[in-house]
């Protein structure tokens, strides 16, 4: 696990300098900032439509070898876009196509990695493994964007492209050398269980003749006739859609109403950064993590953002801030352990399948949502406004719930 975490802190700083330059080098190529989001979106839109058939893949395959040769590749691409970058061919489709080849394979590797450092401990440990994971996630993003400037400088834009391509190798070098705990080592040497009604817990496991498609079917079915899943999707989807748009929210709110510049909304992303990684520490502590305590986490955390909304000075923004991320942070970690815990060994890549669609369609429809917001009733309403719809969802949800539950649990 220590091996697993050391490369996992490499990979985020320099997946964390690549992404510090990507858009300013769209930019620089299109001269278009509407080319740069649609650059986001082509990047975005493997993971959208094809996340079910990347985790039923996870499913299918042996991970480590799946990891290890996903990494590769997504090094591999991170060489090329370094070395057209070197010899001047860089162009806009160029860019687009390596975007979305980055993200078709980010379809495969992003469950399989998160499935494989959970597979190095024991079941009550997972909460903790995924905590340090959003430790090594929010240092290496500290690391890599503070990096990217240095580098960049130094050596041109190519560096933090090359820097990426190594950070992947050293994820693919260790992969081989990890040892799983016994229990998930059992785990996953067992037989899958025999197909049986799509919804129950059996649904998907099947022989190896069943298609692809029909592995991607079960995984959807198992996940939308499960009561929890489903309340912690709709739990987290309202509150990223209306919730976690900080770096577009705050940045409005710290220019417009608060009168500050670029330095203070610095300063409120640092406190943001920082507040991630003491919630990640503190996260380590859970040990049964519930949707329910991922919904008061996420009403709480929305009501102080209702008043950050309506903070009067940057002063009281920083103090409301530094709380918020903590309790975002403990929330994600309490809602992924809820996520790669509560399935059935055999269906977990196909769970993480739905999630990357979904997560990705609210990714993507959030920002908009919220610019929109914005533009029409400014930014104070627009976190207040949308504090108060998730604490509004999460209490209804809470109201509803027994009703909820024999609904989705009722024979198709």
């Amino acid at each position: 696990m220590r091996w697993w975490t050391g490369a996992n802190l490499v990979s985020n700083a320099g997946t964390w300098m690549q992404l510090t330059v990507q858009n300013l080098l769209v930019l620089q190529v299109s001269g278009s900032a509407a080319a740069t989001g649609l650059n986001l979106s082509v990047q975005a839109a493997p993971g959208l439509l094809l996340g079910l058939a990347g985790g039923a893949a996870v499913d299918r395959w042996p991970r480590r070898l799946t990891a290890s040769v996903s990494q590769a590749v997504l090094a591999l691409v991170a060489f090329l876009t370094a070395a057209l970058l070197v010899m001047d061919l860089v162009t806009l489709p160029v860019l687009m196509a390596l975007g979305f080849l980055t993200g078709l394979i980010a379809t495969v590797d992003s469950p399989a990695c998160s499935l494989l450092g959970n597979d190095l401990v024991p079941v009550k440990d997972v909460p903790s493994a995924i905590a340090v994971g959003s430790v090594a996630s929010s240092s290496g993003r500290l690391l890599g964007t503070a990096a990217a400037g240095a580098a960049v400088g130094v050596f041109g834009t190519s560096a933090a492209y090359a820097a990426n391509g190594l950070s992947f190798l050293v994820v693919a070098a260790v992969i081989p050398f990890l040892r799983l705990h016994p229990s998930r080592e059992a785990e996953q040497s067992a037989p899958a269980r025999p197909p049986g009604r799509a919804g129950g817990a059996g649904g998907g496991g099947g022989g190896k003749r069943r298609s692809a498609g029909r592995d991607s079917r079960d995984g959807l079915a198992f996940f939308l006739r499960r009561p929890r899943l489903v309340a912690l999707a709709c739990v987290t989807g309202i509150s990223a859609v209306f919730g976690r748009n900080y770096s577009l929210t705050l940045v409005v709110l710290v220019t417009g109403p608060l009168a500050g510049d670029a330095a203070s909304f610095g300063t409120v992303a640092t406190v943001l950064a920082v507040g991630g990684i003491v919630g990640a520490v503190l996260a380590g502590r859970l040990t049964n993590p519930s949707v329910r305590l991922v919904g008061a986490l996420a009403a709480c955390g929305a009501l102080l953002q209702v008043a950050a909304g309506l903070s009067p000075s940057l002063a009281v923004l920083v103090l409301l801030v530094a709380p918020m991320a903590v309790l975002e942070s403990v929330s994600d970690t309490a809602g992924t352990t809820v996520l790669q815990t509560d399935p059935p060994p055999h269906l977990r890549g196909r769970v993480l399948g739905v999630w990357r669609s979904a997560s990705t369609g609210w990714g993507l429809a959030g920002p908009a949502l919220i610019g929109v917001l914005m533009q029409v009733a400014g930014a104070r309403a627009a976190l207040v406004a949308g504090g108060l719809l998730i604490a509004g969802a999460v209490a209804t949800g809470w109201l509803l719930r027994p009703r909820l539950t024999r609904a989705l649990a009722a024979p198709a």
